[in-house]
């Protein structure tokens, strides 16, 4: 539930915010704004929330966490009124709308906060309420860098009386018990002595059907079960695989018996099976074959069938290793966030969990891997070598790429004082070999050279370059070693 008209104008009452100056602005979420606000040797922290349902202006005393990366409508903020002094804050005829006037330097500016669910919004205006700009921009409503804003119609006196019976300020005697518990001390008058401000920040952290901790802990649950479920199942699928791998030991077998009992083959011309005594266990077993092809043929058949489920055994534990430490990794974040007591921090956990790993922006293009340490950049295409070369890389960083065969560049960020270990750059070798033409035919050259050491081809396509003082590295296709940095890039992008 919202604030009404009555009690945003008691909560500006005791907020005398008047003469104060606005010294920080944090911006915790999309609808959430801090305002960090100095008078008379006093500090205040003024919270404004806009999510449906829990619209609201109060002092906080709270610690107000930051977000990852700075959000525009806070950096716009602190650009034009950081350091502004408050002329007047007051709310605009009973319509829970706040206007508040702002000076700054010689600029005066008025901001509009609009508590109405669904529709709430804070929005900076010019003296003459042109819109600079807004929290949510809605260019269907005109509220917009360059629009302009408008008062609703004013209410009539009758309307007003109306709406002071209609929405009286609630009591919340829910909080009594609460502030019993922090104070065993606090007594029912001592409770009538508690500000609106401090009631109305306890009520929406602690019994609000939005934004509340106990609700942002249910929603928690349900995400954290939703993702414990589906991780836990495909580890499963992984592990049930991996015991079909298991038996392929019995397939070399398989090969070896054909192999030690080629002469039946002549016996077993037109059957589909070989039957044979096992010289393991002396018993006589029954092995499938084709009878159109020689004994060595489906011993052929049987090795690769055991070389490919070896291979798939060993990506396999790689890959039940990585499930286990995204569960892990699950198990962590979920403990955090029922740890947390703040439930602006508890909604910032859920939001940076929740939102899907290709909707995180990076800060740069490709792909990239840490390993002991050292970081590998890998551009896949034209655009990504150029923007990693011009943007991403410096003179002492190593370059490598396939030698006369288009592929990407694959960087290895420089570390002071330490050289470039074999093992490291036979990895980037192999990513670069990975993301090449000459990936098919399972080894090339590379040259390799400092970045400081290359020369953008003149009116070349874009990212070409001529490398000097470069050196030759013979790399031979290794899947267990890309199998291994896969993983590695999956865990780091996990955590």
């Amino acid at each position: 539930m919202s604030l009404n008209c009555n009690e945003i104008n008691l909560i500006l009452e005791e907020l005398n915010l008047q003469g104060a100056f606005i010294q920080d602005i944090i911006q915790p979420g999309f609808d959430t704004i801090a305002f960090y606000i100095y008078k008379n040797g006093a500090a205040k922290t003024i919270l404004i929330c806009t999510a449906n349902g829990a619209c609201r202006l109060n002092e906080t005393r709270r610690k107000i966490p930051k977000n990852k990366k700075p959000l525009r409508f806070m950096e716009f903020l602190k650009s034009k009124i950081k350091g502004a002094k408050i002329l007047s804050c007051k709310q605009i005829n009973f319509d829970r709308i706040i206007k508040m006037e702002l000076a700054h330097s010689d600029e005066k500016y008025t901001m509009y906060i609009r508590l109405w669910s669904a529709n709430s919004n804070v929005i900076l205006c010019d003296k003459d309420d042109n819109i600079l700009d807004t929290m949510f921009r809605r260019p269907q409503k005109n509220e917009i860098t360059g629009g302009k804003f408008f008062l609703p119609e004013q209410k009539k006196d009758l309307q007003i009386e109306s709406i002071l019976e209609k929405f009286p300020i609630r009591e919340f005697p829910e909080l009594k018990e609460f502030f019993s518990e922090k104070n065993q001390h606090t007594s029912a008058q001592d409770f009538e002595q508690i500000s609106f401000n401090q009631k109305i920040d306890v009520w929406y952290a602690e019994h609000a059907t939005s934004l509340s901790r106990e609700a942002l802990l249910e929603k928690a649950k349900k995400w954290y079960e939703a993702h414990h479920s589906r991780q836990s199942a495909a580890l499963e699928r992984l592990e049930k695989k991996r015991l079909d791998f298991s038996a392929s030991a019995e397939k070399k077998h398989f090969g070896d018996l054909i192999l030690a009992n080629a002469h039946l083959f002549g016996e077993a011309d037109s059957q589909d099976f070989l039957e044979c005594e096992d010289y393991e266990t002396g018993e006589i077993v029954r092995i499938k074959i084709d009878p159109k092809k020689s004994a060595q043929e489906n011993a052929a058949e049987y090795y690769a069938i055991y070389k490919k489920e070896l291979s798939g055994a060993e990506a396999l534990k790689t890959e039940i290793e990585l499930a286990k430490k995204k569960i892990e990794s699950l198990e962590k974040v979920y403990q955090e966030i029922l740890a947390e007591k703040n439930p602006m921090k508890v909604e910032q956990l859920l939001r940076q969990s929740s939102t899907p790993k290709q909707k995180q922006k990076k800060s740069h293009p490709g792909l990239d891997y840490t390993v002991n340490g050292w970081y590998i950049l890998v551009g896949r295409d034209a655009n990504e070598n150029d923007e990693l070369l011009r943007h991403h890389v410096r003179g002492n960083d190593m370059w490598l790429h396939t030698r006369d065969t288009p592929g990407g560049y694959v960087f290895i960020k420089c570390r002071a004082g330490k050289t470039i270990p074999l093992d490291i750059l036979l990895d980037a070798g192999n990513l670069a070999l990975y993301f090449s033409k000459a990936r098919a035919a399972g080894k090339a050259d590379l040259y390799y050279t400092e970045v400081k050491y290359l020369r953008r081809a003149k009116n070349g396509p874009k990212g070409l370059v001529i490398p000097t003082h470069e050196k030759n590295l013979n790399v031979v296709l290794d899947k267990n070693r890309l199998a291994r940095l896969e993983a590695i890039r999956q865990e780091n992008a996990a955590i």
